[in-house]
């Protein structure tokens, strides 16, 4: 079969039968059309072609790159590529899978950045409270610290999914559902911004069942949320860098912080595994080290 006849194959299987979200799909897609147009620049054509040491000298060449990639770029275009000729070798598509002895690269654990209780209070209490605006960027701020939920799930709320009273029902990576609890801070902040703000947002822009509105009445997009965030927190003046998903990384680490069950917070993120969740762990571990060291008499 031809390459871009499997590439497109593949691409079909991941967005219609597995449901990945259009973020992964593009990424698979852009790491796969450079990994197909080097095969073509090698004179490969047909995915038979393809042997184990072809896929080797195409990862040691994007290795060897001036300056080199990121070794969580380099993980990720190994396993966009393993996935490929995995699923061509499963459809029999492909006669075997010559990527099989390919191992990803070590890729260094980093530990989320969270910030302390206080500073998350001066961040949600920055939006101007007597602005439609601010009203508004209080009631996603308060939301995403309540829920730990990503940014691209509360941009893509709609306003029935406030439906069930003090839980809420958000949509996670692969159109997975998981209810979460909504505390009385959100509570309070996304019903003044349903009965004060929105009215008046959607009034000036075509009907739309999205909860969070931008300035012109169309639903808010996720940049323009990444942008409330960080001027929340340039009027805070957070030194810390705050990101999209630094309000994320702020409610595992201080749920598991305040004593919960590091299984409920992965329910709560809607992580596939636990093991993703306890990245979490070892940050309130070094909380506890920090207290323990300055607050023990002979703990230096």
């Amino acid at each position: 079969m031809q390459l871009d006849r499997a590439l497109d194959e593949y691409l079909r299987h991941v967005t219609i039968e597995r449901g990945l979200s259009a973020h992964t799909i593009a990424a698979y897609r852009r790491d796969l059309n450079g990994y197909l147009e080097w095969l073509t620049a090698q004179g490969i054509t047909e995915i038979e072609a393809v042997t184990a040491s072809v896929v080797s000298d195409f990862i040691a060449q994007r290795s060897a790159a001036v300056p080199p990639p990121a070794a969580t770029s380099l993980a990720r275009l190994q396993s966009s590529v393993r996935n490929w000729h995995r699923f061509l070798a499963r459809e029999e598509i492909a006669s075997d899978d010559p990527s099989g002895r390919l191992r990803p690269p070590k890729t260094p654990q980093r530990l989320p950045k969270a910030l302390t209780i206080d500073q998350v209070e001066r961040l949600l209490a920055a939006p101007p409270s007597d602005e439609p605006i601010g009203i508004r960027d209080r009631a996603l701020l308060e939301l995403l610290y309540a829920t730990g939920a990503r940014v691209s799930e509360v941009v893509s709320l709609d306003v029935d999914d406030l439906a069930y009273g003090d839980v809420l029902r958000l949509r996670g990576k692969g159109d997975k559902e998981r209810i979460v609890p909504v505390g009385s801070y959100a509570r309070v902040a996304v019903d003044a911004y349903l009965t004060r703000v929105r009215p008046q947002l959607a009034a000036k822009g075509r009907a739309t069942a999205r909860l969070f509105l931008g300035a012109r009445g169309a639903p808010l997009s996720r940049q323009s949320a990444w942008l409330v965030i960080r001027s929340a927190a340039e009027r805070a003046q957070i030194a810390a860098e705050v990101s999209p998903h630094t309000l994320r990384h702020s409610f595992a680490t201080h749920l598991l912080q305040g004593g919960a069950d590091v299984r409920v917070v992965q329910e709560l993120l809607g992580h596939a595994s636990v093991a993703t969740t306890q990245i979490y762990t070892h940050v309130s571990v070094d909380t506890l080290r920090d207290i323990y060291a300055t607050s023990h008499p002979r703990a230096r």
